[in-house]
C-alpha cells in the first residue's frame, strides 16, 4: 500500500502543476493500493474551504484514520527526533506512524521531515 502525503495531493489536484502527471503516473504504475490519511484529508479540505473550492474526489479515496496505536508511535517518533536535535512537525510524525503501523510506503515530496525516520519507506 502507498499512502499519499498532502503535498503530493496538492500537486495532483492542481491541474496546472507540472508534477501532476508524474505523480499520477507513478501511482498508476505501482500496482499497489493507494490511500490517504484522515490528517491529509483535513489539510486538503481546509485549504479548499479557504479557497471556496470543492474537490469531492479526495473524499472518495481510501482514507486511513489515526488510531491510539498511531498516537503511541507518533509520540515516540517526535520524541526521538527532538532528542537528536531535529524538528519533526506533529502532523508529519502522525502521518509517519500511520504509514509504519500499516507496513506501507509514503509518497511525499517533503522528504526532509521523513527521511530520518527509521524503517519508514518512501515512495517516488
Amino acid at each position: 500500500m502507498i499512502i499519499v502525503d498532502t503535498d503530493v495531493l496538492i500537486e495532483i489536484f492542481d491541474r496546472k502543476s507540472e508534477r501532476r502527471l508524474q505523480a499520477l503516473k507513478l501511482l498508476e504504475q505501482s500496482g499497489e493500493d493507494i490511500a490517504i490519511t484522515s490528517l491529509s484529508l483535513h489539510e486538503i479540505l481546509y485549504g479548499h474551504f479557504k479557497r471556496k473550492k470543492n474537490i469531492k474526489e479526495v473524499e472518495e479515496m481510501h482514507i486511513i484514520d489515526f488510531t491510539k496505536e498511531d498516537a503511541k508511535v507518533s509520540a515516540k517518533l517526535q520524541n526521538q527526533a527532538e532528542r537528536k536535535g531535529k524538528a519533526l512537525p506533529t502532523i508529519d510524525a502522525m502521518i509517519a506512524a500511520i504509514v509504519l503501523n500499516r507496513n506501507a510506503k509514503l509518497f511525499t515530496y517533503n522528504t526532509k521531515h521523513f527521511k530520518t525516520i527509521q524503517n519508514l519507506t518512501l515512495y517516488g
